[in-house]
């Protein structure tokens, strides 16, 4: 298997789980109900962003660092790789990772624009 299919399949495999959270917070009109499945929703789905970046840098040479990833690696190795996709990577990070895993907004169409973006970055390392 190639390595970018490898980690497409398993972004993809996050983001499903993460929309399987969001049927769970039980959506009532514009809100969401539960933020304990919105905020488990928005980790998983921020979390398979990473994974499609880290097959995105593998793809591209980027070197993985020594001890944990930073918000500040993702966006510095993907401002040099594409910096349109930075725009993707700065709206899912403040929109999934910091209002919805954090801070828990229920807002439906604000947490469905951070999905949409996620899925824009998983995109870039789809196989065709």
């Amino acid at each position: 298997m190639d390595t970018r299919k490898k980690y497409y399949d398993e972004a993809i495999r996050y983001m499903e789980n993460a929309k399987g959270y969001l049927q769970n917070a039980q959506k009532d009109g514009k809100y969401y109900q539960d933020k304990k499945y919105v905020k488990t929703a928005c980790g998983t789905a921020y979390n398979g962003v990473l994974i499609a970046l880290d097959g995105f840098f593998a793809t591209n040479g980027v070197e993985k660092p020594r001890g944990r990833k930073s918000v500040e690696f993702y966006r510095d190795n993907v401002a040099k790789i594409n910096r349109k996709l930075l725009n993707n990577f700065n709206s899912v990070y403040n929109i999934l990772h910091l209002s919805g895993y954090y801070d828990g907004i229920n807002n439906a169409t604000v947490i469905k624009e951070g999905f949409d973006q996620a899925y824009k970055i998983i995109d870039t390392i789809k196989c065709e």
